[in-house]
């Protein structure tokens, strides 16, 4: 993205990459699930895009939304009463999505949503997501 501070390459990505998926196995196996999330490359916006259609729906936090909630999403999912929903969330750097990303994004059929007033670490917004998603659309 174009804002993000970190910018990887080379060995750095590859190093970085094969830590992130030993802690995706580790935390994994701590929480008791049967999929380990798998840690790919680097991608671009419209790489990123190109995989939409995977997904019932793609979830944007993007800290300038203000009037589209997680909860609003969350319950229109809720509603489609399926057994199992893919959902993709983008999470954006830490200087956050630039106006353009989130057109392009909007274009592809995400849906920007809000988190509310307060401006999360990036480190800490797919945690709270996740805990909002778990509590809504889990039995």
């Amino acid at each position: 993205m174009e804002r993000c501070i970190v910018k990887l390459s080379g060995k750095d990505e590859e190093k970085k990459i094969a830590r992130w998926q030993k802690i995706s196995e580790v935390a994994a196996k701590q929480s008791g699930r049967n999929i380990i999330p798998k840690i790919e490359n680097v991608k671009t916006i419209k790489e990123i895009c190109q995989n939409f259609e995977k997904y019932d729906k793609i979830l944007v936090a993007y800290e300038k939304e203000e009037k589209n909630t997680l909860k609003e999403e969350l319950k229109l999912l809720k509603n489609q009463n399926k057994k199992e929903l893919k959902i993709g969330v983008l999470i954006g750097p830490e200087g956050g999505i630039a106006k353009e990303e989130i057109e392009i994004l909007k274009n592809h059929d995400a849906k920007i949503i809000t988190l509310g007033k307060r401006i999360l670490r990036t480190e800490t917004v797919a945690l709270n997501v996740l805990s909002n998603i778990m509590y809504e659309l889990e039995n």
